[in-house]
């Protein structure tokens, strides 16, 4: 028969960065990103027995995370500090927004392996991150999530998950997206460079006189008729043929 024991083994919740969009063990660098608000209870460690004299642990430990209340949430990460956990599950409680049916239960990660061996340190104190889109399910509009940690090994006394942050999911703002591809595009020069081009005012003096002496020589043309084979009065006789 399992039962469930709590900790007294207290867990701290400071402020974990937000660093990578895949499971990964974390580096040390900051983002900008808040974590949500919520509560986070004391692990229940499952056991095996009636009575706590005979009782023997499970290896099952579950850890539940309340988001803040009439506000579910749509989460973009989840990042936490592990404690000798050797799998994790997690299970989030959604509500269909508009919908007055219950919320709903569903796995969206399924045995996550946190240790290279349960057995060895390896992984037992990493930090790591979880992205939406690693998960089976869209975690939208979420009021709770339920994190169940397994240990198979008995070299460990105890185990768990410490710093958890979950991170909301934030749809992208057209207008600022706009304002970042415009801010992108290289700025065209409203002067351009001039540098090795003629005057422009002597180059219209010119076009002005060019057009005077256009003007000039139009007017001056004759309108007597020039002879085809005539050279000053007289006919060249090679140039005429007798027909």
């Amino acid at each position: 028969m399992l039962t469930a024991a709590t900790s007294a083994r207290p867990l701290q919740f400071p402020f974990c960065p937000n660093l990578s969009p895949e499971l990964t063990r974390m580096s040390g660098s900051a983002d900008d990103a808040k974590p949500v608000t919520c509560t986070i209870k004391p692990p229940v460690y499952l056991q095996i027995g009636d009575n706590k004299s005979d009782s023997v642990q499970s290896g099952v430990c579950v850890v539940d995370v309340s988001l803040p209340f009439g506000k579910p949430v749509s989460i973009e990460e989840m990042t936490f500090k592990n404690y000798y956990t050797a799998y994790l599950t997690v299970r989030l409680l959604r509500r269909n927004p508009g919908q007055e049916a219950p919320a709903k239960w569903c796995t969206v990660l399924r045995d996550l392996p946190l240790m290279d061996n349960p057995h060895t340190e390896r992984g037992s104190q990493d930090y790591f991150s979880i992205h939406r889109t690693q998960m089976q399910v869209e975690p939208d509009h979420v009021v709770c999530v339920r994190l169940i940690l397994r240990q198979p090994s008995s070299a460990w006394l105890t185990f768990s998950l410490e710093e958890i942050n979950i991170y909301p999911h934030m749809e992208p703002d057209p207008e600022k997206e706009v304002s970042d591809w415009l801010s992108d595009l290289t700025v065209v020069d409203k002067h351009p460079d001039l540098e090795g081009l003629p005057d422009p005012q002597t180059v219209s003096s010119s076009i002005q006189q060019m057009w005077a002496l256009t003007e000039v020589m139009q007017s001056s043309q004759t309108t007597a008729s020039i002879g085809r084979f005539d050279v000053d009065g007289c006919y060249d006789i090679n140039l005429l043929s007798l027909t």
